[in-house]
């Protein structure tokens, strides 16, 4: 169903590549780059969910590019900040991100995006002599781009970097030697610029330098053209109207599979004390502590407010709902623990904190760590957590009882989300990852 609405509507559009699917295995919960951007961290339901959205897209006449090669998931920090690690050894790499990418590959994949994350176990497979200081990210890895991908692996299609203004390609070598070699040691697709006329000079002068062979630059010529006539770029009409783009951004078919992906997809992770759904009966007073962010890594503004619209959808079910207000943080002057229990039938906390590029970390801070600070009113007063968007927030508040992931704080979770709570209808999803983050104590 996503392969369908994304095609469809890029096609209205005029766009004819998808940069996806993401097909990394989130291993390591702390990575900032997976968590909600993969289908998961088990090999089966990624590669499962990878292969039927690139059969879709590429149904509709679009190219795909499975990524992020040779595997993002395993290092908990971000390769737009550094260049990462894929450490796993070659064994553990083949049964893993290995076994995704060659059944991919055999089923058709038309490009390989690949990362600024370095492997150093394949590099060293088919390099024995490098020194460790000069294994390279795979963006202008020869061994990994050459000898995995394209030889053992097999691949003969597209390959592209990806953005080469992120600092885990910058960092590894000189800018203007590093432009062209991506190209010489495998790619074929440049993606982005640091500065459009600097980079094509350097991508010249890697050339007349031989830093860039004529071999190579004709190959990934050949190969971009290969990959245009694939998807019949050289014979039908392309150009997007306005009156069909109407037609089709947002239709209601569209707008129906989102609200059944929402509610599908909504988890119950924990309910140790069994108090869902929720007894109105016996619940008058709720009090609300809202964990939220603004503005992304690239100062756009994202979605704020949720806990706000939460509150009004409680509010519409008759409860007297309270919004928690920091108050005095210094020992001996805070609120007196038998107030807040006596004053509420149950306490929520409600997190929209996405994890996102730039951002090496996403983890909870209390506006008041020594006031209402989860857990200190769980044996006393019934309590939620619920999660919007991060998926691993456990990890913070490992003795909550009660626990719930909706992955995505789109306009239809809320209302969804409510009605599972009063037990109009059922909670179905599965957590596709490990929410309890390995950890015994969040399981308690």
């Amino acid at each position: 169903m996503l392969g369908k609405v994304c095609a469809e509507e890029a096609k209205a559009v005029g766009a004819n590549f998808a940069f996806a699917p993401v097909c990394d295995i989130d291993m390591n919960f702390r990575n900032p780059i997976t968590n909600t951007r993969t289908f998961g961290s088990n090999k089966e339901t990624v590669l499962e969910y990878a292969n039927s959205y690139m059969q879709e897209v590429q149904a509709y006449n679009m190219l795909t590019s499975i990524k992020h090669f040779p595997g993002d998931g395993v290092d908990e920090r971000d390769q737009h900040l550094l260049t990462s690690i894929n450490e796993l050894s070659c064994a553990k790499w083949d049964k893993t991100y290995g076994y995704v990418y060659k059944n991919l590959i055999k089923n058709g994949a038309k490009a390989v995006m690949v990362g600024h994350i370095m492997q150093p176990s394949y590099t060293k497979h088919f390099n024995p002599n490098i020194a460790d200081e000069d294994i390279m990210p795979a963006t202008l890895s020869k061994e990994l781009l050459q000898d995995l991908l394209r030889k053992k692996l097999g691949f003969k299609g597209l390959v592209l970097t990806d953005a080469t203004t992120m600092t885990g390609f910058c960092q590894a070598m000189p800018r203007d030697k590093a432009v062209p070699l991506a190209i010489e040691y495998g790619c074929d697709m440049f993606l982005f610029t640091k500065n459009l006329e600097e980079d094509f000079k350097f991508m010249v002068d890697g050339f007349n330098n031989n830093l860039l062979s004529e071999k190579r630059l004709n190959e990934a010529v050949m190969r971009i053209l290969a990959a245009k006539a694939s998807i019949g770029l050289h014979k039908n009409n392309n150009l997007p109207t306005l009156e069909n783009a109407d037609k089709i951004i947002a239709k209601q078919e569209f707008k129906d599979i989102a609200y059944k992906i929402a509610n599908e997809s909504i988890t119950l992770v924990k309910n140790k004390e069994n108090i869902i759904p929720l007894n109105k009966n016996k619940i008058k007073n709720i009090l609300v502590y809202e964990i939220e962010s603004g503005a992304n890594a690239l100062g756009y503004d994202r979605a704020v407010g949720m806990t706000d619209k939460f509150i009004e959808l409680l509010e519409a079910e008759g409860f007297t709902v309270t919004k928690f207000t920091p108050g005095d943080r210094y020992e001996g002057k805070q609120s007196k623990f038998k107030d807040m229990v006596d004053s509420y039938d149950l306490m929520i906390y409600i997190a929209n904190l996405a994890t996102k590029s730039n951002q090496t970390t996403v983890r909870i801070e209390w506006a008041n760590p020594m006031g209402m600070n989860c857990p200190i009113y769980i044996h006393s007063v019934p309590t939620i957590f619920i999660s919007l968007e991060n998926p691993y927030h456990l990890l913070d508040v490992p003795r909550i009882k009660t626990y719930i992931n909706t992955y995505f704080s789109n306009d239809y979770t809320l209302e969804l989300l409510v009605d599972k709570l009063f037990g109009r209808s059922k909670f179905t999803g599965i957590s596709p990852v490990d929410a309890f983050c390995g950890k015994w104590d969040t399981k308690l």
